[in-house]
């Protein structure tokens, strides 16, 4: 292998680990890529990824060889970019491209705008926001005002994407003009329930998908990568909490306190139809491909009920244990039919069986005392659950390998 070959290679695998992680790969999945990558390129990697930093080591023979280090920041999922990524991968592998070619197309993905516009993405953030209210079986009033609020705070979303100063202050921010509409909300519709649409309206931000990724990176033993992660979403949630609360706290201030009418609840269909919903809506805020959309809706259904049904003989902790399980089995059996990575269904899935929304809830208790339902064994019940998670993957992982490492 002569210089200029070795140059391009070594090119084409770090832009590839950059991407893959701005599309918010996990650690120990990008690591394990990146290796079976570089192997097929005929050079010996090895890598050491985190949240906010990525070391490359790179060589071939003994006289050749070169390390690059680089600062980064946390990704956010991007499925449709993450399996145009893996098929460009398998086109380079196969032969189909060239390496220029793939590092000219991999360039192209990585700046790829939001394939579906700020108008779709805006009803989704709505859609998400009223399916979530709808889930947690509130009432019609909840629902319709959570999807309001839902719709009013994605400006704030769009804007942190375009300002780098924005996107540091956008969790508390959203979550403080949901504590202000919900308290404007209150002087003319008492039956709103203000902690849980506050939930619901900001549930995107919510960062309970990157906690079980951190759990996910610890199960794997990569330790730093999970406990960064872990710590970053602490943060995040800590953030959404006191703005909440500041939101809440000048509302109440300056409009006064509300009596509280006990609305008519949902019907328990409501919570059927919320979780086709909340995947739908999930398919345009993940910006996935259509074509993989359907499966990613699918997945959502499949876990929720999977989970609900192994609920009732287990228990609605270990249930979640039934669910992850299935629907990873259902993730890997994806990957193998259509030959994409298993992360785009697996994601959709689990999500929808993720704890965000307690964990939020076990702050708001450890916090002032209150709890938002009638739960208060919920800190047991939160660690169980995120451990019946891992639990699930890990097994599906066993009974039916994936794939490929993504």
């Amino acid at each position: 292998m002569d210089n200029q070959e070795f140059i391009e290679k070594r090119r084409f695998i770090i832009q590839l680990g950059k991407a893959l992680h701005k599309f918010g790969t996990p650690a120990y999945r990008l690591e394990t890529h990146l290796q079976t990558v570089a192997n097929t390129l005929g050079l010996d990697g090895y890598f050491l990824i985190s949240p906010t930093s990525m070391t490359f080591v790179l060589q071939h023979d003994t006289d050749q060889e070169y390390n690059h280090v680089a600062r980064v920041k946390p990704g956010e999922l991007d499925l449709g970019s993450l399996a145009r990524t893996d098929e460009l991968v398998e086109e380079l592998r196969t032969g189909q491209r060239t390496l220029s070619e793939a590092i000219a197309r991999l360039a192209e993905i990585a700046n790829k705008p939001n394939p579906y516009g700020p108008l779709l993405t805006l009803c989704a953030f709505g859609t998400a926001a009223a399916a979530f209210a709808m889930l947690m079986a509130t009432s019609w009033n909840d629902v319709f005002w959570s999807g309001v609020i839902g719709l009013l705070i994605y400006p704030l979303a769009y804007s942190a994407e375009k300002s780098k100063r924005m996107a540091e202050l956008v969790e508390p921010a959203a979550s403080f003009v949901a504590g202000i509409l919900a308290c404007i909300i209150s002087q003319f519709d008492a039956s709103i329930n203000i902690p849980v649409v506050i939930l619901s309206g900001v549930i995107v931000f919510v960062p309970g998908l990157a906690l079980t990724l951190g759990l996910a990176e610890l199960a794997a033993r990569d330790l730093m990568s999970g406990t960064m992660r872990i710590m970053d979403a602490m943060m995040l949630l800590f953030k959404l909490y006191f703005g909440a609360v500041l939101g809440v706290a000048i509302g109440s201030a300056i409009l006064g306190q509300y009596v509280f009418i006990e609305p008519m609840p949902l019907p328990r269909w409501a919570s059927w139809l919320a979780v086709p919903l909340l995947s739908a809506a999930l398919v345009f805020i993940f910006k996935a491909r259509l074509k993989d959309a359907p499966w990613g809706i699918f997945a959502g259904v499949l876990a929720f009920f999977s989970a609900m049904f192994g609920g009732i003989y287990l228990g609605d902790s270990i249930g979640i244990f039934f669910g992850a399980f299935v629907v990873g089995i259902y993730a890997n059996l994806f990957s193998r039919w259509t030959k994409s990575p298993a992360s785009i269904a697996l994601l959709q899935g689990i999500v929808i069986l993720v704890p965000g929304s307690k964990t939020y809830m076990g702050l708001n208790a450890f916090v002032s005392g209150q709890t938002l339902f009638n739960q208060p064994h919920l800190g047991p019940q939160l660690f169980l659950i995120f451990m019946s998670l891992i639990a699930g993957l890990i097994f599906s992982n066993v009974v039916i390998p994936p794939r490929s490492t993504l």
